[in-house]
């Protein structure tokens, strides 16, 4: 079954992807050429790009219909992404830290999901994956 959104409904993700791409590379080419962007600006420009892209996800899954439990697991990673961009605006402050302890746990915990295959709905297409005989699911 192919689960590859058709165009129109990837425009609206796209609409939050492509600026969080721009954004990250913008990032980059501050640390190129430091003097392109002021020293009290680089949280915000480290957060917008995970903001945006934390957002694009969401907004790709709500679309996508997933199950309960993709949209759970979707739901986990995009409130990483949004940690760790507080972590990066918030850098100065006391929350900072824990801020950034929350995403690694939550990153921790979608990759320790993605290992036990939970949500076990199959290879997401959408996402290249795909099952081979060595798996057990192959044809």
């Amino acid at each position: 079954m192919n689960r590859r959104l058709n165009h129109a409904r990837r425009f609206a993700p796209l609409m939050l992807g492509v600026p969080a791409l721009l954004s990250a590379a913008w990032l980059l080419a501050c640390d190129a050429f430091p003097s392109l962007l002021p020293a009290d600006q680089r949280g915000l420009l480290g957060a917008l790009p995970l903001t945006l892209i934390a957002l694009a996800y969401l907004l790709y899954e709500i679309i996508r219909r997933p199950s309960f439990g993709e949209v759970v697991k979707a739901t986990l990673l995009a409130l990483a992404f949004l940690f760790w961009a507080g972590n990066q605006y918030w850098g100065a402050s006391r929350w900072a830290a824990l801020l950034n302890d929350l995403a690694i746990g939550l990153f921790v915990l979608d990759i320790f999901f993605v290992m036990v295959g939970w949500p076990g709905n199959g290879p997401d297409e959408a996402f290249g994956e795909i099952y081979t005989k060595a798996d057990g699911h192959g044809k």
